[in-house]
């Protein structure tokens, strides 16, 4: 073959790739869409059910009940959640369909109850658990079903938050630091864009929270906006060594999952009662909107950081994406003052700046500004997110996240996440 021939030939098979990357990326898109549909009128339901009866809380113990049980039942007590989900996007690990099903009713029935949980951890595992089955079905290699989890993956996030373009980039960044997954960015952003259109054509609203006001660049904001940044990077280390204590404990001194999950439902309700207060419960979107609009509790991150490590150790089902949101919206808030920013703009960055910090996914993070808060101060976010990206070190809510390159110097290092407590 001359060399005419292979760029023919190249060309050809670039062709057919798109179309079957188009083609799948459409479909998951339409399929992850409407199971997430289904989802948010759950999740929308179980909150406003929840706050509207006050004492919902007290059912923690028999949700937890309830989520054990279906995890032994189906065979998946030893499901690690989100981190089998990361790690089967490099290597050859099961994501069973029927995830799907169990991390649906398990994130409604903790979001129900009142556990501290996010909805993410949902739509990365059901969105590839469904991308797998859909890469099962036509018969794909390894590599492609890989694939096909990363366009599920977008998918779910790109539907649940309404971001389409960060849940693209998510998906492709946040199993390797230091390197992105390209061979999937054409399904990914497909399917993300798919899903999110889907989710809208439902009925679903999305979550804006425009910032007002413009600042210009300039040197009196920027060292300020380092500071909170670096003050965001040690806040989410904190949150993620936190995490890793919660679970370490809990998981050694009450290796009964039953027992361990009904302990930690009553240490929830006993902080319920003595705060009198339902902020802390489920997602805490309402406290979120609120601190983006400057009204936030001194000690509001502090206690959802709390509430956030007992619900996840005991066992209950859910995601750290949004628990990160809100911890890093209201300390923004409450140290706005202190730092002479506004306190919107403080806010928004405090939030992506421990999102980024927490989950080592710089691009995405960039993204998920730009599409909750607009363009106006992107700079700003810009300058915040590099700096919670590098002084975080190499901390993750995900322990299956692998350091390719370090943070500081071009290096290639190839090994995970840091763990100060061992599994």
């Amino acid at each position: 073959m001359d060399e005419r021939e292979k760029i023919y030939e190249n060309l050809r098979e670039t062709v057919i790739s798109y179309l079957k990357w188009t083609g799948m990326g459409i479909a998951t898109g339409v399929l992850v869409g409407l199971f997430a549909t289904v989802f948010a009128y759950c999740l929308q339901y179980a909150t406003v059910f929840r706050e509207a009866h006050s004492y919902t809380f007290l059912a923690l113990p028999l949700g937890g009940i309830l989520i054990v049980f279906l995890y032994k039942r189906s065979g998946m007590e030893k499901d690690t959640g989100t981190d089998n989900v990361i790690k089967s996007i490099e290597q050859d690990v099961l994501v069973p369909f029927r995830l799907a099903f169990l991390i649906f009713c398990s994130t409604a029935i903790t979001i129900f109850c009142g556990g501290s949980v996010g909805r993410e951890g949902a739509a990365l595992q059901m969105g590839a658990s469904l991308g797998n089955g859909i890469g099962r079905v036509f018969r794909f290699s390894n590599n492609d079903k890989r694939i096909m989890i990363m366009s599920g993956m977008s998918a779910a996030f790109g539907a649940l938050f309404q971001t389409p373009m960060a849940a693209a980039f998510f998906t492709i960044e946040v199993a390797s630091i230091g390197m992105m997954h390209y061979a999937a960015l054409v399904p990914c952003i497909l399917a993300a864009l798919t899903a999110y259109s889907v989710i809208r054509f439902c009925g679903i609203p999305a979550e804006i929270f425009p910032i007002p006001d413009t600042y210009a660049l300039n040197i009196s904001f920027g060292w300020r906006v380092l500071v909170l940044a670096t003050l965001c990077a040690v806040l989410s280390i904190a949150f993620c060594v936190a995490l890793q204590l919660g679970e370490k404990l809990m998981r050694e001194h009450i290796p009964n999952k039953y027992i361990r999950i009904i302990i930690g439902s009553f240490l929830l309700v006993g902080l319920n009662l003595a705060i009198g207060s339902s902020d802390y419960q489920g997602t805490g979107m309402k406290v979120i909107e609120e601190a983006l609009s400057g009204n936030a509790h001194t000690f509001a991150f502090l206690l959802k950081l709390l509430f956030t490590v007992i619900t996840i150790s005991a066992g209950f089902k859910g995601g750290e994406i949004v628990p990160s949101f809100f911890i890093g919206a209201t300390f923004g808030c409450v140290v706005a003052g202190m730092l002479g920013l506004p306190v919107q703009l403080c806010a928004a960055i405090g939030m992506v700046s421990v999102f980024c910090g927490v989950t080592n996914c710089p691009v995405a993070s960039l993204l998920i500004s730009i599409e909750l808060f607009g363009i106006g101060n992107v700079y700003y976010f810009l300058l915040a997110i590099a700096t919670s990206y590098m002084l975080s070190g190499y901390f993750s809510l995900y322990h299956t996240q692998t350091i390719v390159f370090a943070k500081n110097e071009e290096r290639h290092i190839g090994r995970k996440v840091g763990r100060l407590f061992s599994r």
